[in-house]
């Protein structure tokens, strides 16, 4: 089958809006933090209202510096922190400690940070996602998946008898997004689709953590097992009479 070009060029920007919003999710940023940094290191340009629309899918014809950009900070970030904290510490000191609370670049299936060439070939449709992050939830589906992720990673014991044990699994320290994750735990809330997106990598790795199991696994077999988990959940719910 041929994909058309307008198909392909729409595909791909799913695709990047899908990166870029797994990525801030994830560190927990504001559309400020890639900027900031990148302006401050002299990395190439990139404004906070592109972040957004590339983010959202509306960037139609972004320049290549915002792909070297974006590039050249996750290559920034993949070296790790301690080399750039004399330049910031100074001078942008907001902009560190934000960096030092969450500071996860994306990665390819490799766990080498992609380039600005794979990202640009990304955002035009002619390369698939890595593996790792292939994957989309819908926002119908966040408050199903959300209801499932107790009893998955509770094995469907009750959340107050798991609750110490699963909570230092969850390898997130930012305090914001633990809270977060506790509140959908115990079903005060539900993740949106978005939100869910930039845990499933974390969810993974507690998964992994409570199972004692050192294999690295990915984020979307989780996603395939909760989305079995609800199916199941389904299932014995009581028919209404």
């Amino acid at each position: 089958m041929i994909i058309g070009f307008r198909d392909r060029l729409s595909d791909g920007r799913r695709a990047m809006a899908h990166l870029i919003h797994v990525w801030h999710e994830r560190n927990g940023w504001s559309h400020k933090v890639l900027p900031a940094l990148s302006e401050c290191l002299d990395l190439g340009r990139v404004h906070s209202s592109q972040i957004s629309n590339l983010r959202n899918g509306k960037l139609a014809s972004p320049g290549p510096e915002v792909f070297m950009a974006l590039a050249q900070a996750n290559a920034v970030l993949g070296q790790g922190i301690d080399l750039i904290e004399g330049n910031l510490k100074e001078t942008h000191p907001e902009l560190l400690k934000v960096l030092m609370d969450s500071s996860i670049p994306i990665s390819g299936d490799d766990g080498v940070p992609l380039g600005a060439g794979e990202l640009f070939e990304i955002f035009l449709g002619l390369s698939p996602l890595p593996d790792c992050f292939d994957w989309f939830i819908e926002e119908d589906e966040a408050t199903s998946l959300s209801e499932a992720l107790s009893d998955y990673l509770c094995c469907g014991k009750p959340w107050r008898h798991c609750r110490e044990q699963v909570m230092a699994a969850y390898p997130v320290k930012k305090q914001l997004r633990r809270e977060r994750f506790a509140a959908v735990m115990a079903g005060l809330r539900d993740y949106s689709a978005e939100e869910l997106d930039g845990e499933l990598f974390d969810l993974q790795a507690t998964k992994r953590t409570l199972d004692g199991s050192s294999l690295q696994g990915s984020a979307d077999v989780l996603l395939k097992e909760l989305r079995l988990k609800v199916k199941d959940l389904n299932n014995q719910e009581v028919p209404r009479e």
